[in-house]
């Protein structure tokens, strides 16, 4: 029987090939991070402008279905419940009121800056401050 001998064929990492390769870790990662969070944004920014539009669509059904828009005080709650004094609801038209990409209630008012034909959707945006240049309205769509 032959006694127990070490393999030297056999190589493991040393420990500055195994600091290198942290090292190029490290750099990709401050070199990635700082655009991955740049998008976190403008992903944010992208699902608030998709929010707006499908309200604004579901709106526009609300208005076919019942010849006119919920009012400011209805708000938008009258999406998911029908208004006393209306006819020809046929929603609930969303299960759920969304929130805005900042976890912020969307603001609603009608009639809208062109009229009785219009309504105004907003989110306040990141800094959740109404009427700042962060804001995003169906009007901007």
């Amino acid at each position: 029987m032959k006694p127990l001998t070490r393999n030297r064929n056999r190589r493991g990492f040393t420990l500055i090939e195994l600091m290198v390769v942290v090292l190029i870790i490290a750099v990709l990662a401050a070199l990635i991070v700082p655009r991955v969070i740049t998008r976190q944004d403008d992903a944010k920014y992208a699902t608030a402008r998709s929010q707006l539009a499908r309200i604004g669509s579901l709106l526009q059904q609300f208005r076919l279905d019942c010849d006119r828009f919920p009012t400011t005080e209805e708000g938008l709650n009258a999406l998911l419940q029908a208004p006393g004094d209306v006819t020809g609801w046929k929603g609930p038209y969303l299960d759920k009121l969304p929130l805005d990409p900042w976890d912020v209630d969307f603001t609603y008012q009608y009639p809208g800056a062109t009229g009785e034909e219009s309504f105004f959707i907003a989110s306040n945006g990141k800094d959740r401050t109404p009427s700042t240049d962060d804001d995003f309205t169906n009007e901007d769509l």
